[in-house]
């Protein structure tokens, strides 16, 4: 099986994504994590160029514990006119104390004329000095060759010339960099092995995604001989981002049958690509390929029939392959299979033949029409199906609320509720105050049922969401209201509809703490 090197710049092409930064424990976080996969290189940072990435490498030097992967420090080959050896860059790289070393250099005469403004000659000493020079030093040097494609494009024989002063160097792999991101795949496909048949060496890609095709250049450049892959987890990267190699992995495994990662768990993708969101603060992507929320999510009826019965009608690959999931979405498109399908997520059982699917479906698509979103509630989607086809405790029965929201002079409002419960054959009546009126009601409510529910205490909101409808009516409209609620293990949404946000947010938030109610159940009886 012919093996591709998966190169991993996160730590430093993907800081520069807009809205990252990365503290030095994250970003050993994430290399912790990426060693776990059995990534092959690393790319810690550019050392001299700022305090932080000087202290990273520091800090790993002293505590990174690598077991599959390598470390490599970043940086750029010496001034025009300067001493090697002098070089401040070169003197930084090696007292990063790792053993593999990149370091770029210009392959587009445009560049060398008019950014480092010296001439094509001593530009290509600078790459050749570098690179030897490092190898002298003892270390394992990758040449990228900055803005290759398009060099190639206006002056090619200069482009390979870069390539060959970084080879005659000694440098074992020439990286070729798509760096404004604006190749196309065909291109990409035609210059790769125009290099290969010229130049025999390892050749790399290191694409950036400024036209959207920075994962099919990446996969094209590995058919055309590219040995070695650059990219970063989810594709975070500066401007557009780089080539996102949480795509790229399974493509190569799965669709080209190449060994990529040595020991790499596939199964453990999905976790990885969130695990490094929630480091870098960024929301993951639901349509993300692969790894994302909606990746093998069905909401058309006809589709849903179709995979229930064999799931490669309408997915490309298994998605427990990648540590994903099937999810099955229910809403005014779907049909009778959706709703056996979810039933099954659910652990309900409803008979094919029965009339409960179709019942189910009805209310489901009057409710839609009405403004309820079930796909983004499937706590409230979960109680109405097994009121539907069973018998459900009735936890607590609501006699009445009031909310009062109070406005005096300069002093902050005040929001109080009032609530009167049923629970069993007792009746409650209390009261709270809140910082809103929904956190009132909210209050009041737990305020009458912890007595009787004390798991409650261990859930909480954590997200509250209000949509107008019908923008038109203005404030008589009606409006959703989407409540995140969770505890110890689980996270789940519930829906309300009303032209009043209050009513919308009680059949949200008595839904969260039924649904809460329901599932302690479910977990006692399997006890």
């Amino acid at each position: 099986m012919k093996r591709v090197h998966i190169y991993d710049t996160t730590l430093r092409d993907g800081a520069q994504s807009e809205g990252i930064s990365f503290t030095v424990k994250d970003k050993i976080r994430i290399a912790e994590k990426l060693d776990e996969l059995g990534v092959d290189f690393i790319e810690g940072g550019w050392p001299g160029s700022n305090p932080k990435d000087d202290e990273f490498f520091e800090e790993a030097t002293r505590s990174l514990k690598l077991k599959r992967s390598a470390l490599v420090a970043f940086g750029s080959t010496r001034r025009a006119g300067a001493g090697t050896a002098s070089d401040r860059v070169i003197k930084s790289l090696l007292k990063s104390g790792t053993k593999y070393l990149t370091i770029f250099g210009k392959s587009w005469d445009l560049h060398v004329k008019t950014v480092l403004r010296t001439t094509l000659k001593e530009n290509l000493k600078m790459i050749e000095d570098s690179v030897r020079y490092l190898k002298k030093k003892g270390r394992r040097v990758f040449f990228d060759a900055e803005h290759f494609f398009d060099g190639y494009k206006e002056n090619p024989g200069y482009a390979i010339d870069t390539l060959k002063a970084a080879f005659d160097g000694g440098a074992e792999v020439l990286v070729l960099c798509d760096t404004n991101g604006g190749a196309l795949t065909s291109q990409v496909f035609e210059v790769v092995e125009d290099v290969a048949a010229r130049i025999k060496a390892p050749l790399g890609i290191h694409a950036h995604n400024d036209a959207d095709m920075a994962v099919a250049n990446s996969i094209a450049a590995v058919q055309a001989g590219c040995t070695q892959v650059q990219g970063t987890f989810n594709g975070y990267g500066e401007r557009c981002g780089n080539a996102n190699l949480v795509s790229i992995l399974p493509t190569l495994r799965f669709k080209l049958g190449l060994e990529c990662l040595a020991g790499f768990g596939f199964k453990d993708l999905t976790e990885a690509s969130r695990y490094v969101a929630e480091i870098s603060n960024v929301r993951p992507q639901d349509t993300q390929p692969y790894v994302g929320k909606s990746a093998f999510a069905h909401k058309a009826g006809v589709h849903v029939n179709a995979i229930l019965k064999d799931s490669r009608t309408y997915e490309h690959i298994d998605p427990a392959k990648v540590g994903n999931r099937r999810r099955i979405l229910i809403s005014e498109l779907s049909g009778k299979s959706s709703i056996l399908g979810k039933a099954g997520e659910f652990e309900m059982e409803i008979e094919k033949t029965s009339d409960e699917a179709k019942k189910i479906l009805s209310r489901v698509q009057d409710m839609e029409k009405e403004g309820y979103h079930f796909e983004l509630a499937e706590a409230s989607l979960s109680l109405l199906m097994s009121r539907a086809v069973e018998a459900v405790k009735k936890y607590f029965e609501l006699e009445d609320f009031r909310v009062i929201v109070e406005k005096r002079g300069d002093a902050p409002i005040v929001s109080e509720a009032t609530i009167k419960l049923r629970i069993g054959d007792q009746l409650r009546h209390t009261v709270s105050l809140g910082d809103g009126p929904v956190h009132a009601l909210d209050q009041a409510l737990r305020k009458s049922l912890i007595e009787f529910y004390p798991s409650l205490s261990e859930m909480h909101l954590s997200d509250f969401r209000v949509r107008v409808l019908d923008e038109k009516a203005a404030t008589a409209a009606r409006v959703r209201v989407l409540i995140q609620s969770q505890d110890r293990t689980d996270s789940w949404w519930t829906v309300g509809v009303s032209v009043n946000i209050i009513e919308a947010s009680w059949e949200a938030l008595k839904d969260s703490i039924e649904y809460k109610f329901m599932k302690d159940a479910k977990k006692k009886k399997k006890r």
